[in-house]
């Protein structure tokens, strides 16, 4: 029996990287998958690759830091599959890059919205429906940056830091109703939230910031988040987990 067998699985930011590798190793263990994210192109080309693979997902265009559209996506994907069991709250944007004096208010606020209040929202909708099914699985999508800071990027950092005491606090209001919730701190991976705002210089600088002497890929966070998500981690709640290449160590 696959891992994910008669699951249903919400993806957030499933239009590419870490977000479309989860979706598509959700579907390739048996779940049905509904695929969010602002990026229609790319969310419909995650549904493509997971339908050629076999799987079943559908697409629903959603900006996460809106409440509205965390809402309806939860709706459509409870009047499409019938229940959900897993949330993947993935979505997320790298902010301003500034220091604190110069940083952008407009900006600033915009990050925390998408990565923090973003994965509240998502959570405020998706635990009612995991209460009405028994149960279910909560991954956050934090980050290395969770645990530790990094120069011009007060946004990005402190919405991950933010992240893990939403994830926690969610644990403690829910393990008991069945409800599990985890946060993964991935190092820097090989996506284009990376190759997009990075020069090939700062990729260098930030790739001998890992032991491990490279970048993460979105298929290594992505079997993280499926054993998370299955009865294989059925003790875990509350807890965050890295994923960096030894970046934490130091």
């Amino acid at each position: 029996m696959k891992l994910l067998e008669q699951k249903v699985a919400i993806v957030t930011g499933g239009g590419s990287g870490i977000g479309r590798s989860i979706a598509r190793l959700y579907t390739q263990n048996g779940a049905k998958a509904c695929v969010s994210d602002i990026d229609e192109e790319g969310g419909k080309t995650t549904v493509k690759q997971i339908e050629e693979a076999g799987g079943t997902a559908f697409f629903f265009k959603a900006d996460a830091g809106i409440p509205e559209d965390n809402k309806k996506m939860v709706e459509a994907t409870i009047e499409k599959y019938g229940a959900l069991h897993i949330a993947c709250n993935n979505a997320g944007i790298t902010g301003p890059q500034a220091l604190i004096g110069e940083c952008p208010i407009e900006e600033w606020d915009h990050a925390l919205r998408v990565n923090l209040s973003g994965v509240f929202y998502g959570m405020r909708y998706q635990i009612p429906e995991m209460l009405k099914a028994g149960g279910g699985v909560i991954v956050n999508m934090s980050s290395v940056l969770g645990k530790v800071a990094f120069e011009g990027s007060s946004a990005y950092v402190s919405s991950k830091h933010g992240l893990l005491g939403l994830t926690k606090t969610a644990a403690l209001e829910y393990s008991g109703h069945g409800i599990r919730t985890v946060a993964v701190g991935p190092g820097f991976i090989q996506t284009p939230m990376i190759s997009n705002n990075l020069s090939e210089d700062e990729i260098k600088m930030v790739r001998q910031l890992h032991p491990i002497g490279r970048l993460g890929e979105a298929e290594e966070v992505a079997e993280l988040v499926l054993w998370l998500s299955s009865d294989k981690a059925s003790f875990m709640s509350g807890a965050y987990i890295p994923v960096d290449g030894g970046y934490l160590a130091r």
